[in-house]
Order: C-alpha cells, then structure tokens, then sequence
C-alpha cells in the first residue's frame, strides 16, 4: 500500500499561504495555463514526513528551480505534478512487487480537478477512473466489513455490485515524456535534501 501524507494537503497549504479564500478551480485553471514540467519547477509534497516510499517522518517539502516567470499558476501546478510524482512513487512499489495494474481508480477531493486527473494519468501513464461515491476510504471501509460481516462473499463481488464509474481520464500523450524526464529530477531531489540537513 503507498501512503501520501499529504497529496491534496499541498494543495490546501498553498491556497491558505498564498491566496486565502481563491477558490480551487481558479487555482487550477491558473496551473492549465503553464505547460507540463512548469519550465524546470518541482514540488516536493513533503510537508509533514513521508510513509511511501521513504518512511522519513522528517522528510520536508521544496519548491526547486523557481525563476522570476514563476507565477501563482505556475506553484499551483508544480503541487499538481509534485504529488503525482509522489504517486508514482508508490505505483512503482507495487510495480516492483509483482503487481500490474491497467487501470487507476480515484475518488475524493483531488479527484474533483479534471486538471489534476489529467496530470495524475500522465505521470502514472495509466487511465484513471471516477468513482461515482466521494469518500473513498469510508466508502472502502464499509465495503470491507460488508465481507467481513457475510454481505458478500468476496472483495471483488462487493466491488462489483457497489462500485460505480463516473468516467475515465487518460493520459495526455504529449505530456509523458515530459514527465518521464521529470520523475528522474523529483526523485533526485528528495537524496539531495535529505543528506543537505
């Protein structure tokens, strides 16, 4: 399992130190203005530690390679791709264990930003899908302890009857390899700070 100790969180943090009372979907929208890899800047989402894949409760977030053209937008999507990559962090453990997913499937605040997904599908290179329900974690919770409780027999038959798909965002192809270049600077720069402490 990858944990992000805070994925959205970033996003929170920067719209309350930055522009308190912007509403998210203007944030978002300054961020579609700049192009993938933001010119060269990069977002650690490391704001309270790190579980995956670094287990550092130390850990701290960065902004790295800012330069005067950086603007509101520009931060805003450097957190967009900063926890995307932090994602991949942990699609690749599970790549590495074995695991070979086609598909992603989203729910919950970050879930809400077309935008974001967009970013999210590129760096992950897998299809997302939207749940229909918001909560994901209570929503998983229950569906654990319906099988627990005897509801259904299985996880998968649960998921079956109680899972529904609101849409799927892809990847934009013009977009991955830019990310692809910018996973190699975002996990160099995780080292870097560390050993800088």
């Amino acid at each position: 399992m990858g944990v992000m100790l805070s994925a959205a969180g970033s996003l929170r943090w920067l719209r309350d130190a930055i522009a308190p009372g912007v509403g998210y979907d203007e944030l978002v929208a300054e961020a579609a203005a700049w192009p993938p890899g933001t010119e060269g800047l990069t977002f650690l989402p490391y704001l309270v530690g790190e579980r995956t894949p670094h287990a550092d409760p130390d850990a701290r977030g960065a902004f790295v390679g800012l330069n005067v053209r950086h603007d509101r937008g520009a931060l805003v999507r450097a957190v967009l791709e900063g926890v995307a990559f932090g994602l991949r962090d942990s699609l690749d453990l599970i790549v590495e264990l074995g695991g070979t997913p086609a598909r992603g499937r989203v729910s919950g605040g970050g879930a809400r930003s077309e935008e974001w997904l967009r970013v999210v599908a590129s760096v992950l290179e897998l299809p997302l899908e939207r749940v229909a329900v918001d909560e994901g974690g209570a929503f998983g919770a229950a569906i654990l302890a319906g099988v627990a409780a005897g509801t259904w027999r299985d996880v998968h038959a649960a998921i079956a009857e109680t899972v529904q798909l609101a849409e799927q965002i892809d990847p934009v192809p013009d977009w991955v390899d830019t990310y692809r270049d910018g996973r190699h600077r975002f996990r160099a720069l995780y080292p870097a700070l560390r050993d800088a402490r």
